[in-house]
């Protein structure tokens, strides 16, 4: 018997054992840098000529890797591998495609320090930013196996006399995975895992910012002997394979987590009926985010900066929950903007290769940067900037904090996601005019209120239109089981990524009578 499921807990870097253990680590993935990684396709290791090479943000003449890049013909034949292994892998007990998952858990929970190394090096995270993201793939693992071993088998129902009856949850099929690059090892394990659980096959394609993490999670399957075609490795651009995995008819579901063009885009291509195809196919998306804090005139405003930079420039903003918006009410605006700026100065930035001490390392990439730097020159027109434009390191994408306050509620600035470390300090006067402005996006991910006021609480509770909300603390940082994630309206499908229900979204119920 298992022992119910807990989160994995975080270690302090300021203690000598964990530091030293992360040094170890990132000095173990120094000796692996700029190797190749082949595709993964029916279980077969497929090298191709072009290659995605992979490099790291904060030093960008290193290369993290180059990783095989797949095109349609590795795309269609990747289909027909997880398409042949379906037919078997579909079939096999759900306690026993669960056990992949808590071996590979536990492969992971003894290579933490190393994963988290791997992605301070191909993402620029800080070191506890990476330790977190590992133990996040670890719960996800831990989590969905043990999910699977309650959904699977029969469930019942209303009993009905001369007859028994039953429902099962069934696979889909052969899916798309699609994970982001800013969780490149939690979300990219936690989607893809969840499908193969489930008892569907599938054909992995990472974010080509960060596909070295996601060949070294194939490798820990391997290493779970998952039978050949269930996982298969894929990495391409969008616009060479994604067209085909989406639109293919074999394909029965796509699961996606990124921007809201591409959601979009893949949700429109995936309603299509394709010639041959039988079914419907299902999206399952998350599609980022316009988040915010709301700060009443009830709030304790210490706490209430705290959470504020701790969710705006915790991984350079780059997180979908991330606080874009800080809404504050005019009473306190001067003195929370006082408090957040004051806290944002103390923020250090660097190359986190060489130091745990560094809060923030560089953006993912040179589009990133540019994207950012050209919001921050559209906030220098819509408001006032009250910190940024400070020297930053050479030879990395950096971005420093950036605070703007008198931001509009319908400036681009207040709209548009950035998903970099720029705030826009949005101006309002009591709580039906802060939660008007937290709802005037078409997003609805995350969301965050500092209030001592239980009214403001409860209005919020009922109001406040996202998926996931938070009272008193930062808007970032969900814990598996703890605080299911998805959001509403162009933030996705709610898909509510560990939580209770989310397995069914990779599975179809089926209603057995037997008649005595």
């Amino acid at each position: 018997m298992l022992t119910p499921f807990m989160p994995e807990s975080y270690v302090n870097f300021a203690e000598e054992g964990p530091r030293q253990r992360m040094l170890e680590a990132l000095e173990l993935v120094r000796s692996q840098l700029g190797r190749d990684y082949p595709l993964r396709i029916g279980g077969r290791k497929v090298d191709t000529s072009d290659k995605i090479k992979s490099i790291n943000p904060a030093k960008n003449d290193e290369i993290i890797g180059h990783v095989a890049k797949a095109g349609s013909d590795q795309a269609l034949q990747a289909i027909s591998a997880a398409d042949e292994a379906f037919k078997h892998w579909s079939r096999v007990d759900p306690d026993v495609r669960a056990r992949y998952l808590i071996k590979a858990a536990a492969i992971l929970r003894r290579r933490i320090y190393e994963f988290s190394a791997w992605m301070v090096y191909e993402e620029s995270k800080s070191w506890i930013e990476a330790y977190a993201d590992a133990c996040e793939a670890v719960d996800f693992l831990e989590f969905y196996g043990r999910e699977m071993m309650r959904m699977g088998g029969s469930h019942p129902v209303t009993p009905f006399a001369g007859e028994e009856n039953e429902v099962r949850y069934i696979p889909l099929g052969v899916g798309a995975i699609i994970p982001p690059w800013n969780f490149p090892l939690a979300i990219m394990a936690g989607m893809t895992t969840a499908a193969v659980v489930t008892g569907n096959t599938v054909i992995l394609k990472p974010a080509s910012t960060a596909p070295v993490i996601a060949a070294k999670f194939v490798e820990v399957m391997e290493e779970c002997m998952l039978p050949p075609g269930v996982l298969n490795f894929c990495p391409g651009s969008g616009s060479e394979i994604g067209d085909t995995l989406v639109e293919h008819p074999r394909t029965r579901f796509v699961a996606f987590t990124g921007s809201r063009e591409v959601g979009v885009g893949i949700h429109e291509k995936a309603a299509r009926v394709q010639k041959d195809q039988i079914w419907l196919k299902r999206t399952i998306l998350e599609m980022g985010g316009k988040d915010c804090i709301v700060v009443t005139d009830a709030a304790d405003i210490e706490a209430a900066a705290e959470g504020a930079v701790a969710s705006a420039f915790g991984f350079q903003g780059q997180k979908c929950s991330a606080c874009s918006r800080l809404i504050t009410d005019a009473k306190v605006h001067d003195q929370l903007v006082d408090k957040v700026v004051e806290r944002a100065k103390k923020l250090t930035l660097g190359n986190t290769t060489s130091s745990e001490n560094l809060y923030m390392g560089a953006v993912i990439d040179q589009a990133a940067y540019d994207k950012i730097r050209s919001y921050v020159d559209i906030g220098k027109q819509e408001g006032n900037m009250v910190l940024g434009d400070t020297q930053v390191p050479a030879g990395g994408y950096f971005v420093p904090p950036t605070i703007f306050t008198g931001i509009k509620p319908n400036a681009r600035l207040a709209q548009e996601e950035i998903f970099g470390p720029v705030l826009a300090v949005i101006k309002g006067n009591g709580i039906n005019e802060l939660l008007d402005i937290a709802n005037g996006t078409e997003y609805g991910l995350t969301g965050a209120i500092y209030s001592n006021d239980r009214v403001h609480l409860e209005r919020a509770r009922h109001e406040f239109h996202v998926g996931n909300l938070y009272f008193n603390r930062k808007c970032t940082g969900a814990l598996v089981d703890v605080q299911p994630f998805g959001g509403f309206n162009m933030s996705g499908t709610d898909s509510k990524a560990g939580g209770r229900d989310y397995l069914q979204l990779f599975m179809q119920a089926k209603s057995v009578t037997e008649r005595w």
